[in-house]
């Protein structure tokens, strides 16, 4: 009976092979962190922490004339934090992407369902990978592909369905709209992006509108000879729901140079404007919505990661030093904050300096290890900004395992 099994089965993978590409992985991506200080100062006397949190991953694609699938489940959990003797938990098991490609000419297709969203530098659309849970949004995505990339996407969300027109869900916006053009050749590499982003207001009828902000800019990247650079600009208008009126903007300048084939230097400017402490009128606040944030301003996530909205902006000069030799990965990253707006009466801008450094090893083409250790030397005027006094040695460290075997494909 069990070679019956074997040949159905077998037979199965051979007709899908013939007609159709198959491809299923896996990611198990445990992570022990030590943290004093990661996110905002620590408190005087605060306690460090150590905790391990997982990424579990199964991945399905699926690709056949003229359409293709992708499904991908995932578990992310906190090492202890379910019990030995599991029941039917709540949420344990969610979709991270679900989504159909169709294929209505060479050019144009459809893809639709639960995605990722990656564009350029991912400042304003990334997976943000780092965290254990990443990002993925509900919408249809149109995608012209030819000699230039244009894609449209939309999204609506609602709550009551039938019932209502309204939304309480937890996600920032009730209505998306964006538009992405990229044009690309052997040296330069130009993207615009125009993003309309629609929040859920009620008002004291119980009417829900939407307040609707407007992000249009783009990118730039150069490629001369061992120097690569690149540049964003980014403006915001619109309206917040707080009936204010937005006015924001981010300028970022980014030079990546090649020493040789195991060393690289960087080093760059970005600029997200603020708001005063005392602006009663315009927001003034850049808001990098759904990008991946831990990517730029430092690893403590001091800025834009579930923090630091609607603030006094961010000044971040930064200067890193990469080195890759075979299996081996270092880099060291320093980054000078300054705010771009006024913090309080009688202070400065200075925020203070982040040092972090990275390591890697390859053990094969499935096996990732990593580790880092940051630290956080902060201003007076960085307590002010937070709400803690006397903070001192504001430091996190992690290890990381990341294993992603490739089942069938």
């Amino acid at each position: 009976m069990k070679c019956i099994y074997g040949l159905i089965a077998a037979l199965f993978i051979g007709i899908g092979a013939a007609y159709a590409q198959i491809d299923l992985n896996g990611e198990f991506r445990p992570r022990s962190e030590l943290s004093n200080g990661y996110g905002t100062l620590a408190a005087d006397g605060q306690d460090a922490s150590f905790f391990t949190s997982q990424r579990t991953r199964l991945n399905f694609g699926f690709k056949a004339d003229k359409y293709k699938t992708y499904l991908s489940l995932q578990d992310v959990r906190l090492w202890g934090n379910q019990r030995q003797l599991v029941g039917n938990e709540d949420n344990s098991i969610s979709v991270h992407q679900a989504w159909f490609e169709v294929f209505l000419s060479e050019d144009f297709s459809l893809k639709a369902g639960r995605m990722e969203l990656v564009y350029d530098d991912s400042r304003i659309f990334g997976n943000v990978g780092w965290a254990q849970q990443a990002r993925s949004h509900d919408l249809f995505l149109f995608k012209y592909e030819k000699d230039i990339k244009l894609h449209f996407g939309i999204a609506h969300h609602e709550s009551g369905m039938r019932n209502s027109n309204k939304y309480f869900g937890p996600d920032a916006y009730k209505d998306l709209q964006f538009l992405w053009f990229h044009d690309q050749s052997d040296k330069v590499g130009v993207s615009l992006l125009f993003l309309n982003n629609g929040v859920p207001f009620t008002d004291t009828d119980g009417e829900q509108e939407n307040k609707y902000s407007q992000t249009i800019g783009g990118r730039v990247t150069l490629k001369a000879g061992k120097l690569n650079l690149s540049s964003n600009l980014y403006y915001q208008g619109g309206e917040h729901v707080s009936d204010r009126d937005i006015s924001a903007l981010n300028f970022a300048l980014e030079g990546v140079l090649k020493v040789s084939d195991q060393v690289s230097l960087v080093g760059g400017f970005e600029h997200l404007s603020g708001t005063d402490y005392n602006e009663t009128e315009d927001i003034k606040s850049f808001t990098p919505f759904y990008g991946t944030n831990h990517k730029f301003n430092g690893f403590m996530d001091y800025f834009y990661v579930g923090n630091h909205g609607l603030n006094v902006g961010l000044n971040d000069i930064y200067f890193k030093l990469k080195h890759k030799k075979d299996r081996f990965s270092l880099s060291v990253d320093v980054h000078a904050f300054s705010a771009a707006a006024d913090i309080a009466a009688d202070t400065d801008k200075n925020l203070g300096i982040e040092l972090d450094i990275t390591a890697g090893y390859k053990l094969n083409k499935d096996v990732t290890f990593s580790a880092g250790l940051s630290s956080m030397f902060a201003s007076d005027n960085m307590e002010v900004l937070k709400g803690v006094s006397d903070a001192e040695g504001n430091y996190w460290g992690y290890i990381m395992i990341a294993v992603t075997p490739k089942f069938l494909k």
